[in-house]
């Protein structure tokens, strides 16, 4: 009888190791796939500051959620992969010497899922004019007042 359950058990243990040898030996690694696609965002606050390090979300075309949150690389890129078309938004807040500084952009996905367009704020778009228009208010302004403090005293010293 011993020897009975002897084999029974070798059947058992060779059948449980040829079941166990049978199954995915990968079950619990981490897989991965390198591939060609996607879109990436340049974050700078000058040409040759890039925004490192800084928050971001993405939100995919109605969404509520945040598709995706990180941060921005070394180099301040933002890459992602959309899954579907339409505006996704890319909300990215950083902070330099000078404070927090917050961008939006928004870039119109194609259904091929590559990017068609992007667009830039008003003022980011056309920061040399608003600059430049900024000036100019600011010299009008100067020379407004002290156009009002002279017109004072000349009333002034006409009563005198």
């Amino acid at each position: 009888m011993g020897d009975k359950v002897r084999i029974i058990v070798g059947i058992l243990v060779a059948c449980f190791l040829m079941a166990g040898l049978n199954c995915p030996a990968f079950a619990h690694s981490v897989h991965y796939q390198v591939e060609n696609k996607g879109i990436s965002v340049r974050i700078f606050y000058a040409e040759d500051d890039p925004a490192s390090y800084s928050t971001y979300e993405i939100f995919g075309p109605g969404d509520k959620i945040a598709h995706q949150k990180g941060r921005t690389d070394k180099n301040g890129f933002v890459s992602f992969l959309p899954d579907r078309k339409g505006n996704w938004v890319i909300k990215v807040y950083g902070e330099s010497e000078h404070g927090m500084h917050g961008a939006q952009v928004v870039v119109d996905v194609n259904e091929n899922l590559f990017m068609e367009s992007f667009k830039k704020p008003l003022v980011a778009k056309y920061t040399k004019a608003f600059v430049g228009i900024s000036f100019l208010l600011a010299l009008f302004g100067l020379w407004a007042l002290a156009s009002s403090r002279k017109k004072g005293r000349t009333e002034e010293q006409r009563k005198s």
